[in-house]
Formats: C-alpha cells, sequence, structure tokens
C-alpha cells in the first residue's frame, strides 16, 4: 500500500472512531437541542425559497399595473420571520455548541487521566493541551457550526433548483451541469488543507508547550540571564504559529469568496440567457425576476457547501489527533480488592521491567518488605529506586513476575483503593495555587479541620502555618512558591498522613533541608513511622538512621 493510499485508509477510520467514542454519547443528552435547531434551520431556510417566488409575482403584478399592498406585507412578514428565527437560532446554536464543547472536552480530560504514565511522558504537555483546546474546541465548532446546518443548506440548494426547473428548465440544468465542475475544483483545494491544520496545531502545541516549560523554569532563567534568548525562542514559535495559521486562513478563507464570485458570474450569464427568453416571449418577466433571484439565493449555499469541504478538510487533522489518543488504552483496572491487609509485606517477586527503548532494568528482581518495616533504598540515579515505587503504585507494570502485598497481587486490588492506602512524600513536591487546607485535604476534601490540624502536628507544620498570613486559608502560590522547601515537604507529609496510609513512602523527603531541619523533621517522622510500612529512599546519613535495613541498589540490582 502506498503512502498515499494509507494516510488515505487513516483517515477513513478517524472519523468512526472519533465520533463513536467521543462525540456520539456527547451528542446523546442534547438531541432535543439539535433538533430545535435544525428545525429552526429548516424553517428559516423555506422563508428564504419564499421570497424569490413572491418577487417575481410582484414583477408580474406591476407589469399589469396592479396593487401590490397584501403582496409586500407578506414579503415584509417574511422578511421579518427569517430574521428573527436567524437570532433565535444564533442563539440556540451558541448554546449548544458551548455545551458541546464543554461536555466533550472534559470527557476527553478524564479519558487523558486515565491514561498511564508512559503515554504522557512520550508526548509534550503542549501536544495534550492542544487536543484539549485546539482540537475539541475545532471539531466541537465544525459539528454545530457545519455538519448541523448541512441539511438546511441542501434544502435551499434542492429548492432553489427545483423551483429553477419548473420555471426555466433550460437554466437549471445548466446550473446543475455546473455545480459537479465547482466541487472538483474544491475537492483538489481541501487535499491541500488538512496537513496545513495539522501543521497549525503543532505549531500551536509547541509554542504552549515552550510556555510552559520556561515559566516552570521562571528562576533558572532568571539566575542564568537568559531571558532575552527564550524570548527569541517564545517569539520564533509565536512567529510560526502566526505563519501556519496565515497559511490556512489564506486557503480557507480564499474558498468562499472565489465560489461567491464564480457563482455570482454564472448567475449574471443565465441572466442573460433568460434575458433573451423574455425577449423572445418564452419567458415572462416575472419569472426571470425570480429566476434570478432563486440564482443569487443558490450562491449562498453552494458557498457554503465549500465551506463545509474545507472545513471538513481542515477538521481531518483534529480528529486523527483526538483518535490517537482516544485508541490509547487506560490503566488497567480490573481488580475488586478494596482493602490492604493490616500487617501485610510487600513482595517483588521475579519482577522484570524495561522502559521503553532502553535496556532492561530489572531482570528477576526478589525483594520483600516485611510489614511495619522501614527499609532504606539507596544507590545511584537510575538505579531504578523510584521504579520500585512506581511499580508499587502501579504507575507502570512488571512485564514479568509481580508484586504483592499480604500475598495478594497488586492487580487484584481496585486502583483508587490502593493509591489511596498508599501516602507518598516525593522528591519534587506537587502543590497548587490554594490554601494550605486544600493542599493538606488534596485527595481527602471532605476531612474535617480537627483532622487536617492533626496530620500538620504530626509533620510538624501545624506551627508555622499559624504563624503564616492567614494561617490554614494562606494561599500558597504555583508549587508552594511562596513557602520555603522544607515547608513544602512537610505540607507533603502532612498531606499524606492526612491519609493515614498502611504504606509510606517517603522519596529523598529530606533532600530540601538544611541538617536542623533534617533533624527536626527526623524526629517528626519517628512517631508516625512507629506503625507503618515504609520505603525510605534517600542519599543523606541522618535519613538512614530511620532505617531497620538499608539496602543499595545498583543498574537494577540488589547489592
Amino acid at each position: 500500500m502506498t503512502d498515499t493510499a494509507e494516510t488515505a485508509a487513516g483517515d477513513s477510520g478517524t472519523c468512526p472512531r472519533t465520533i463513536r467514542h467521543l462525540l456520539l454519547p456527547v451528542l446523546r443528552p442534547h438531541l432535543p437541542a439539535l433538533v430545535l435547531v435544525l428545525v429552526l434551520m429548516l424553517v428559516q431556510s423555506a422563508a428564504t425559497l419564499a421570497q424569490p417566488w413572491l418577487g417575481g409575482v410582484m414583477t408580474d403584478r406591476l407589469m399589469l399595473n396592479q396593487h401590490l399592498g397584501a403582496l409586500l406585507w407578506l414579503l415584509f412578514g417574511l422578511i421579518c420571520a427569517q430574521q428573527g428565527l436567524g437570532y433565535v437560532t444564533a442563539i440556540q446554536l451558541q448554546k449548544v455548541s458551548g455545551r458541546l464543547q464543554a461536555d466533550a472536552g472534559s470527557e476527553l480530560y478524564a479519558h487523558l487521566q486515565a491514561l498511564p504514565l508512559e503515554w504522557h511522558n512520550a508526548r509534550q504537555r503542549g501536544d495534550v493541551l492542544a487536543l484539549l483546546y485546539v482540537d475539541i474546541y475545532r471539531i466541537g465548532r465544525y459539528v454545530t457550526g457545519t455538519l448541523l446546518p448541512l441539511l438546511p443548506l441542501l434544502f435551499t440548494l434542492v429548492g432553489a433548483l427545483a423551483m429553477m426547473l419548473h420555471l426555466a428548465p433550460l437554466i437549471a440544468v445548466t446550473v446543475a451541469v455546473l455545480m459537479p465542475v465547482l466541487f472538483l475544483a474544491l475537492k483538489l483545494v481541501g487535499r491541500r488543507l488538512r496537513p496545513l491544520s495539522h501543521a497549525s496545531a503543532q505549531a500551536w502545541a509547541e509554542q504552549s508547550s515552550l510556555a510552559e516549560q520556561n515559566l516552570e523554569s521562571l528562576a533558572l532563567i532568571k539566575a542564568f540571564g537568559t531571558e532575552p534568548t527564550e524570548d527569541a525562542r517564545f517569539r520564533q514559535r509565536a512567529d510560526a504559529v502566526y505563519a501556519a495559521d496565515l497559511r490556512l486562513a489564506k486557503w480557507q478563507g480564499g474558498i468562499h469568496p472565489a465560489v461567491y464570485v464564480i457563482g455570482a458570474g454564472a448567475i449574471l450569464l443565465l441572466l442573460g440567457l433568460g434575458g433573451r427568453m423574455v425577449v423572445s416571449s418564452e419567458m415572462r418577466m416575472g419569472e426571470l425576476v425570480s429566476v434570478f433571484l432563486y440564482g443569487m439565493v443558490l450562491v449562498g449555499p453552494v458557498g457554503s457547501l465549500a465551506s463545509v469541504y474545507g472545513s471538513t478538510m481542515a477538521a481531518m487533522g483534529s480528529l486523527r489527533r483526538l483518535s490517537d489518543a482516544l485508541d490509547a488504552q487506560p490503566e488497567v483496572d480490573a481488580g475488586t480488592q478494596e482493602q490492604l491487609p493490616a500487617r501485610g509485606d510487600v513482595v517483588y517477586a521475579g519482577v522484570d521491567f524495561t522502559y521503553p527503548g532502553r535496556e532492561p532494568l530489572f531482570r528477576g528482581l526478589d525483594l520483600t518488605i516485611r510489614a511495619g518495616e522501614t527499609v532504606a533504598l539507596t544507590g545511584v540515579n537510575g538505579a531504578g529506586k523510584s521504579t520500585l515505587v512506581h511499580l508499587l503504585l502501579r504507575l507502570v507494570e512488571p512485564q514479568a513476575g509481580r508484586v504483592t502485598i499480604g500475598g495478594i497481587d497488586l492487580r487484584d486490588f481496585r486502583l483508587q483503593a490502593l493509591r489511596n492506602q498508599i501516602g507518598l512524600v516525593a522528591q519534587q513536591v506537587l502543590l497548587f495555587n490554594a490554601t494550605v487546607r486544600e493542599n493538606i485535604a488534596y485527595g481527602r476534601s471532605d476531612a474535617a479541620q480537627d483532622a487536617i490540624e492533626q496530620a500538620a502536628r504530626a509533620a510538624r507544620a501545624h506551627d508555622f502555618i499559624l504563624a503564616l498570613p492567614d494561617g490554614y486559608d494562606t494561599v500558597i502560590g504555583d508549587q508552594g512558591v511562596r513557602l520555603s522547601g522544607g515547608q513544602r515537604q512537610r505540607l507533603a507529609l502532612a498531606r499524606a498522613l492526612l491519609r493515614d496510609p498502611a504504606i509510606l513512602i517517603l522519596d529523598e523527603a529530606t533532600a530540601m533541608f538544611d541538617p536542623e531541619g533534617e533533624l527536626e523533621f527526623i524526629e517528626a517522622c519517628r512517631d508516625v513511622l512507629a506503625s507503618r510500612t515504609v520505603i525510605l529512599i534517600t542519599h543523606r546519613p541522618a535519613s538512614l538512621a530511620l532505617a531497620d535495613r538499608v539496602l543499595r541498589l545498583e543498574a537494577g540490582r540488589l547489592v
């Protein structure tokens, strides 16, 4: 199969998959509103089709010196009804369009959250953000702004052609013959729109990814004085977005006016033909006026249908990207066990694990951590310490062997239940731009204030929290930027302790402490670790004093 054929084959399957997985479930609750909008559009089209006929009747009456009073009021009423329907339709369409985009975006976000970390690690954040914002917006506008009006457009087109055929068969046949030629030209143009749409979305994703990366690393950028360099890099990405969008807009924007001009020229040409027929008494003047007006009515639907084709081609890039994301399989969550064993050993039995595209990390790894034991893991970066933790949390899955708690395979636990009963204090503390209370209670939004304060006291965080301007209601900024490194670590420990986990993981939890703060933190931890199974990842001798056993990993092996 050639590349072109493969692309075509892939695209042919993109729309059905995306519509089935994402759009149809979202569309179903809104079907009554969509049907209402469709009916309003059809009534509006009927009012449009009636006006050229009335114009012809009025012309014939003028030629016969007859009064036009009733017809004028009727025409005025039709115009008012048409515009009123247009306003109501626009409001309804905006309501349905906004709701569809919000619902589809929420469904997609939930799916993205359910995907394994490997999927996200293989992509730039900007690519994922483009799915949620650019692609969802484009598809939402395509459904409500292109697909939904398609039936009224066809109704207007067929109705106008039918009236022309009734009034002037020769002219109607000529118009019908010219239209396929026009759409063939549009198809050739459409082939160019699809890659341009994809390039536009990709350029936006790259710019978004760079902006997010730089804002997260702003302190480093300032420390190294590289603001001009980063400004230039962002300008380069912004110019790429501008150029990609401009290329797309030139092709998309040129279709409608080109069709309109060509259509108007054809109508004027046919008007000349009709004029000759009037002169030769083959047609009444009123019929010629009606044919002319129906020809002008045709120009709108033909131009809009041209935009339908162009929009469809432009949407294919977004559909393909969404389909790729929706085809990705979420984390396997087939377990039924809800509760971890109260006193269960953690056992890694014959575990093999390899990251994609890298050498095997673990080969037949065996490790037992007894219930209530504190085990320290040491070793150089890349030795596999964090991977052991990720295996326990099922953030990654072993290719062979298994991990058990109390003799029960981790895959037998419901994923949410497993993770809820394992506390994690990571080296890179993740905090939100919210209050201290909300950060501690993250994952336990129903926690009472007393429980939050108790967890903070256990983590030796209560005193410094009270010293903050608003105490537990103090907003700490993105990633807790308004706190010191040690304070952030204490909040992370309080958040983990609030869950009262059976297993607690401290991943370089004292990395941000000075020696005095580390000793204080260790003393705070002695009490909270006493009744738990603890995995302590650290290189610092003072922290190792907490451990019952110290294990060293080298290149995925225990030594």
